[in-house]
């Protein structure tokens, strides 16, 4: 069982990886652009929801779960049919919170970039002429 439960946290990595990926970096910029226009434009039903999966993490790491547990043939608890299922949403669970923390340490770190930004355009910028004068009207030597 403790190798299952490894096994578990280990493949949920690639799975948060490339849904990741191909949901939010430049990499797939345009494919995804292509898939939401026709997420948003398609004439059925089944042809907008088929491009939606393209641009949602979550709803894309399903696809990419099926797709590693065919690969690999992981079965979480039980050994038949049951096994798969369990492992299956079990990845899809630890893959997104594995996503969640990478966006939310991706923000932060956006946060700090803006605040350092912010600090050094302070620290560099020209004094006003009052700021530069030692002698202004408030001064107790005027």
């Amino acid at each position: 069982m403790y190798l299952q439960i490894v096994w578990l946290f280990l493949l949920a990595l690639p799975i948060a990886c490339i849904a990741w990926t191909v949901t939010h970096e430049e990499v797939f910029r345009e494919s995804r652009d292509y898939c939401v226009k026709r997420s948003r434009q398609g004439k059925t039903l089944l042809a907008r929801k088929f491009f939606y999966v393209f641009t949602c993490e979550y709803c894309f790491s399903h696809y990419i779960t099926v797709l590693i547990l065919l690969l690999t043939g992981y079965k979480l608890v039980m050994n038949d049919w049951r096994g798969y299922l369990i492992a299956g949403f079990s990845l899809v669970w630890v893959s997104n919170i594995y996503m969640s923390l990478f966006g939310l340490i991706r923000q932060d770190i956006s946060k700090c970039k803006m605040e350092i930004r912010e600090i050094g355009s302070k620290m560099y910028r020209e004094p006003d002429v009052e700021e530069r004068s030692p002698l202004t009207k408030n001064s107790p030597f005027i």
